[in-house]
């Protein structure tokens, strides 16, 4: 176990039980923390909690909702060797590179941090164009569970959880489109006969964006297989090469 004093402390929000990682943008964090080999405790942090745990430790809120009211989320990271907290999937995998730089893999070629920001929001729209595919299977615990649907449904406007899920054709539909949206993103997956990173046999923070949602499709997605298959199997050989990173400390 990682000594408490030295140990980065890495919020995640909960699922329950058992309690295991889900969220697309902690899992960034996670895999560039495994890969970076810095010692690190998580810290599960209950959907409803997450505000008012930033709140207490004074962490400002990165992002906005559409009425431009402050967003609380997480990950963030204490690292205890600096004092310093860090409260954004991205700024976090820039940190450790940068505080850590005699430590396991470089995250981010040389030059390529504003690279990597347009890509991250690339490929975050792109899945929160289909995310709503995922919302029947979100694995909420089952003793905050009504107050995370509520959460859910005043940060989109709805009255109802229900209003969210989506079955049938025209989830279908959605899914064909996922698909072909996916097979134009794949496209960028080439690198001569290298493969299966973004730089062919050489992982970057890059990966870890795409992995990070990746996991999230494996947990709430119902047709993870079907994706999976996808591109000749593409998404799913990505992800078991991601498996050396994806450790749950």
């Amino acid at each position: 176990m990682a000594d408490p004093t030295s140990a980065i402390q890495f919020f995640d929000i909960a699922s329950g039980p058992p309690v295991r990682p889900y969220a697309p943008n902690p899992w960034k964090s996670r895999f560039a923390l495994n890969a970076k080999s810095v010692a690190y405790q998580t810290q599960w942090i209950e959907l409803p909690d997450v505000r008012s745990t930033r709140l207490a430790h004074a962490v400002a809120p990165v992002r906005k909702f559409p009425d431009n009211t402050d967003f609380y989320t997480l990950p963030m990271i204490y690292d205890p060797n600096t004092h310093t907290y860090v409260g954004d999937s991205l700024d976090i995998a820039v940190w450790l590179d940068e505080q850590y730089s005699d430590s396991g893999i470089r995250l981010f070629p040389e030059h390529s941090i504003g690279v990597h920001r347009a890509f991250n929001t690339h490929v975050d729209a792109l899945f929160t164009r289909h995310v709503v595919l995922c919302f029947a299977g979100m694995p909420f615990n089952p003793a905050t569970a009504e107050a995370s649907k509520m959460e859910f449904c005043r940060r989109s406007g709805l009255k109802s959880y229900e209003d969210f899920i989506i079955t049938g054709e025209a989830r279908k539909r959605m899914l064909d489109a996922f698909e072909k949206e996916m097979e134009e993103f794949g496209k960028l997956y080439v690198f001569g006969e290298r493969g299966p990173f973004l730089e062919g046999d050489k992982v970057s923070y890059a990966d870890f964006v795409v992995g990070g949602w990746l996991k999230f499709l494996q947990v709430t997605l119902a047709e993870w297989d079907m994706v999976c298959g996808w591109q000749g199997g593409r998404w799913g050989r990505l992800i078991e090469a991601l498996g050396r990173w994806a450790d749950v400390k």
